[in-house]
């Protein structure tokens, strides 16, 4: 270590996590990353991350990522928590307790993790249908959402919404949405409302904002118009945009290697800069997160970051995804690359966890994860006038074309 990277009395310890991200893409994601260290200093630590793939950018000064005890210990137990809440959404679609529409996000689960220790609150967070655990880690319970899946009032959004519309506006997060694609021209409106809000009007050229947008899609929605059109108004009025491209490998049941002329997503939306980040790593997303965030928020316009990353799962529920690709690479990918053993592991390098206190937080989770499960059995469902609610603003005093005659109806039909 250089010694301009000491930290007062850390210690050095060598990890094992693995081999090289070039080598994972090289693979198809079922390598390994490469190995790390860590530095500890007390209830403080850094974390060594994998070589950033950069476009048009340097990127992170340092492959040294900042963490504390703290956050650590909260990113195991969120971590562990989103795995099985997807596990028992699973269990309860196949027990056809919840219908319709249902995308999972296991194997997916540092992604959410590590963009939420990269950024705050104050940031605006829109993503695809597949959004449960961006629902947990932007601060829902679970018993919430798993509510919202069966259809119970006590649902996230009262249990009209569903799989894909799970919404929670206190920290700015906006959904879910059902429409492949459809969400990034929203985040590029809530980057455009961030610095608009923060100049008191639209500022032209490099001006600050005090929020920045994530506006995440997948590797299968990458091709599509509405994004690039996006990627143009963001990058002409340098709004503090970061573009989050979740590459799982596969458009629903298309390699990207079949639909992509350029594979390497974070260099296609040019002229905008792009880093390639292993999305199965938190501290590589939290690393690649602050630096993209920080670029946004002092004026130089929007970004893009790839997230290399694997869903477990099929597309969605009715997708077995073994039809193309092969139990082999789905278990090699588990084994090797998996984020949750990642983050075990690296727990107790930094010494702020042990097997047994591992398995204490996941008897926690369970118990947990478990109740609300009964929670979201139980519930009632809402009940009917709830289908006209949430639809107009408060108590309106008319819904237009509802007489079909002069276009301003009474809705007193819609408050009994």
């Amino acid at each position: 270590v250089h010694p301009s990277e000491q930290v007062g009395s850390s210690m050095l310890r060598n990890s094992t996590l693995g081999r090289t991200l070039a080598a994972a893409a090289r693979k198809g994601g079922a390598a390994a990353a490469r190995g790390m260290a860590v530095k500890v200093n007390g209830d403080t630590a850094q974390v060594e991350v994998d070589p950033f793939l950069c476009y048009k950018t340097e990127g992170p000064k340092s492959l040294w990522v900042d963490t504390s005890k703290e956050e650590v210990l909260k990113a195991l137990k969120d971590i562990m928590t989103m795995r099985r809440m997807e596990i028992a959404a699973d269990l309860m679609y196949k027990s056809q307790i919840i219908k319709g529409f249902c995308h999972l996000y296991d194997g997916q689960e540092a992604v959410a993790i590590g963009m939420e220790m990269g950024c705050t609150k104050k940031d605006h967070i829109v993503t695809s249908y597949r959004d449960h655990c961006f629902q947990y880690s932007r601060g829902d319970t679970v018993k919430r959402i798993l509510a919202e899946l069966t259809g119970r009032q006590g649902g996230a959004t009262k249990g009209k919404g569903g799989s894909m519309h799970m919404y929670y506006p206190k920290s700015n997060f906006w959904g879910g949405n059902g429409i492949v694609g459809a969400q990034v021209p929203l985040g590029a409106g809530q980057a455009f409302a961030a610095k608009y809000l923060t100049n008191k009007g639209l500022a032209r050229g490099e001006a600050p904002s005090n929020a920045c947008s994530f506006a995440l899609f997948g590797d299968g929605a990458a091709n599509q118009g509405q994004i690039f059109e996006a990627v143009n108004m963001c990058y002409l009025w340098k709004l503090p945009c970061i573009f989050v491209i979740e590459n799982n490998k596969y458009g629903m049941g298309t390699s990207t290697a079949k639909a992509a002329s350029n594979p390497d997503f974070y260099t296609r939306y040019d002229p905008l800069p792009g880093i390639k980040v292993d999305g199965m790593d938190c501290f590589s997303v939290k690393s690649a997160v602050q630096f993209a965030r920080d670029h946004c928020m002092t004026g130089k316009g929007p970004f893009v970051l790839e997230m290399n990353t694997y869903r477990y799962h099929g597309h969605s529920m009715s997708d077995p995804g073994l039809t193309y690709r092969s139990r082999e690479e789905v278990s090699g990918v588990r084994k090797e690359r998996d984020p949750i053993d990642r983050l075990k592991k690296t727990a107790i390098e930094l010494g702020y966890a042990t097997e047994a206190s591992i398995k204490e937080i996941e008897k926690a989770v369970r118990v947990e994860v478990d109740a609300a499960v009964e929670y979201a059995k139980a519930d009632s469902e809402p009940p009917l006038n709830e289908l006209y609610t949430d639809v107009t603003q408060p108590n309106p005093t008319y819904i237009r074309g509802t007489d079909g005659v002069h276009g301003h109806g009474k809705c007193d039909w819609a408050r009994s």
